[in-house]
């Protein structure tokens, strides 16, 4: 009888609780481990922030003035050129995220087997989620190959656009996820939150624009025909 009643006066039901609360606590959890100005946690965020911004912005300015194409003689060895110096910013990226978790503390509740196998598990589905998206879309449908006017003549539908929306994006996040939880790194499921946020900026800002480059596509035959 007194357990019971006890239990609405504690908790108020699910309904009363406050998740805005919840997710301060877990905030607050995450900074008594993370040192936000340690030189290597502002290196990771930078690099975090600045990948998507860069890809976009030059993505953008080759589709608005073809400069990248006529420099390389070619919108494919354009592409690629892009491509691999955004593979190059990945790997500063991931370095810059491991240095980063390495300088602060480990939180002891993640230091435990069932959490490093849920890390290694959730490295497996991203890296399956990032290599079939790559098989999917090829190199240039990878790197933003339809602003260089390299369309596809369909929506990629296959597995794993089929299952999930940018799966490329999500694979990511996944593989970041898992690398924290390995590492037992409160630091890092932080960054992974960073990561996860400017991918969602990142979906906002090119989805729109590249439905617009298909619908011209689309447009041009019905204009001929």
């Amino acid at each position: 009888m007194s357990s019971s009643a006890a239990g609405p006066e504690c908790c108020g039901g699910l309904g009363n609780i406050d998740f805005r609360q919840a997710d301060l606590c877990v905030m607050t959890w995450l900074l008594g481990y993370v040192d936000p100005s340690d030189s290597s946690f502002v290196a990771a965020i930078l690099a975090i922030a600045f990948n998507p911004l860069y890809w976009n912005v030059v993505a953008r300015w080759e589709h608005r003035t073809r400069k990248l194409s006529r420099a390389f003689h070619s919108p494919h060895l354009a592409c690629y050129a892009l491509g691999g110096s955004i593979l190059l910013l990945n790997l500063l990226r991931s370095h810059c995220f491991t240095q980063a978790m390495l300088h602060q503390p480990l939180a002891e509740g993640l230091d435990h087997p069932a959490a490093y196998g849920l890390g290694l598990a959730l490295l497996g589905l991203g890296s399956m989620f990032v290599l079939s998206s790559f098989f999917a879309l090829g190199f240039t449908g990878t790197f933003l190959g339809d602003y260089f006017g390299i369309l596809k003549e369909a929506r990629v539908t296959t597995f794993p656009f089929n299952i999930l929306d940018n799966p490329m994006y999500w694979g990511s996040t996944a593989n970041y996820l898992g690398w924290a939880i390995v590492h037992a790194s409160p630091t890092g499921l932080l960054l992974t939150a960073v990561v996860a946020l400017t991918y969602v900026v990142a979906v906002l800002y090119e989805e729109p624009f590249t439905t617009e480059i298909y619908r011209r596509k689309a447009y041009r035959p019905c204009r001929r025909s």
